[in-house]
């Protein structure tokens, strides 16, 4: 079944769109070039450390458009990046003391919980795929089937295409269904996915 047949709405024009996928995938750097497109605003923060965004975040009443004429009045919701487990060591790596890590790996485990709550909110979700790393894991089976449990129409963005090790052909086969190639650093192929985010209207 093709990505497009989930976009089905009723004729209202205002929309909360949620922003998730697993850990360091690019979700805040998606979301702050959405935020920035159309709002002047970012949304987070981001990081190399892992787990940077510990708490839902959410834009208001940005006035989506695109080229092509669809217009949305969007709740842009960036979401914590979602992991099966959380080792406070892996901070400790990224020079943290031990302290500073066992904190931040409680906060990341509330914002795990969080962002898995906040799928009731939404009205439509942008799973972000790392499409540099091995797709074959659970963390993206698990958002993508709780979201099409609750019938949250899902946009597949397969993310960091301007990185070498980039298969985003993988991905589409793994997920056995459309995907939009982009690089939300860079901005290849965002126009794509803003169209993608009109037709929910």
């Amino acid at each position: 079944m093709g990505i497009f047949s989930f976009l089905k709405f009723s004729k209202s024009t205002e929309i909360t769109l949620g922003v998730l996928g697993e850990v360091n995938s690019g979700k805040t750097t998606l979301a702050n070039r959405i935020g920035l497109d159309f709002a002047g605003k970012t949304i987070g923060t981001t990081s190399a450390i892992p787990h940077e965004t510990r708490e839902i975040a959410m834009l208001r009443n940005v006035d989506f458009r695109t080229k092509s004429g669809h217009r949305i009045n969007l709740n842009l919701v960036d979401t914590p990046g979602i992991a099966s487990s959380i080792d406070y060591r892996e901070f400790m790596n990224h020079g943290l003391s031990k302290e500073q890590s066992i904190e931040r790996a409680k906060q990341a485990t509330q914002g795990v919980v969080k962002a898995i709550q906040s799928l009731n909110t939404l009205d439509a979700a942008i799973v972000v795929v790392d499409s540099a790393r091995q797709p074959f894991n659970q963390i993206n089976w698990t958002i993508l089937g709780n979201l099409k449990a609750r019938n949250v129409p899902i946009i597949v963005a397969a993310n960091k295409i301007d990185l070498p090790d980039a298969d985003p052909v993988l991905v589409k086969e793994v997920f056995q269904s459309e995907i939009i190639p982009i690089s939300a650093l860079t901005g290849d192929g965002i126009e794509r996915l803003y169209e993608a985010i009109g037709q929910i209207s």
